[in-house]
Parts: structure tokens; C-alpha cells; sequence
């Protein structure tokens, strides 16, 4: 079918009535910007699907204090005792004593 036969058709189904082509373009924009949001809403919803279920191990961590961590540590037997002697008296020292800066 060529353009001179589809014209006629498409008249007789009165598609070219009414409208014309500045609603026929605010109609195909208004679409995009439709289907452009729905497609992102999906996005945003499986986005926070995924980052709420399994959170990074640096947030995990983030959220423990640092004693919880060096007993932690000490407790696997990644640090020695007098590392974790150590370590822990430099910690407990900060915390009792501000900083003057």
C-alpha cells in the first residue's frame, strides 16, 4: 500500500477529524512524559527494593562503634591479646577525655 491509497482509508475512519496538529503534538509529549514517568516510578521502586534489603558491609560497619569492632576482631583472633590491650586503652582513653581543639 502506497500514501495515495492509506489517505483515502484513514479519511473514511475519520482520523483526521477534529484534531489537529498542535494537539496531536501536545498528545505525543504529554505520552512520553507518561510513559517516561512510569518507567522511572519502576526503577525508583526496585532501586529501593534492592538497596533496602542488602545493605553494603561498609554501612553495616559504619553503624558499630569501634569497641564493638576490636572485640569482634579479637574474638575471630585476627588481633592478639596485647594488640587488643592496646587498642582498647587508646579507644577507652579517647572517650574519657574530650577534645580540647
Amino acid at each position: 500500500m502506497n500514501l495515495a491509497q492509506t489517505l483515502p482509508l484513514a479519511q473514511t475512519w475519520d482520523m483526521h477529524g477534529d484534531v489537529g496538529w498542535g494537539w496531536m503534538a501536545l498528545m505525543m509529549v504529554a505520552m512520553v512524559l507518561f510513559w517516561g514517568a512510569i518507567i522511572l516510578g519502576i526503577a525508583w521502586l526496585i532501586r529501593g527494593a534492592v538497596r533496602g534489603s542488602s545493605a553494603p558491609a561498609q554501612e553495616r560497619v559504619d553503624t558499630q562503634n569501634a569497641l564493638e569492632i576490636l572485640e569482634r576482631r579479637f574474638a575471630e583472633g585476627a588481633i592478639s591479646v596485647e594488640d587488643y590491650r592496646e587498642r582498647r586503652a587508646v579507644l577507652v582513653n579517647e572517650a574519657a577525655e574530650p577534645n580540647d581543639a
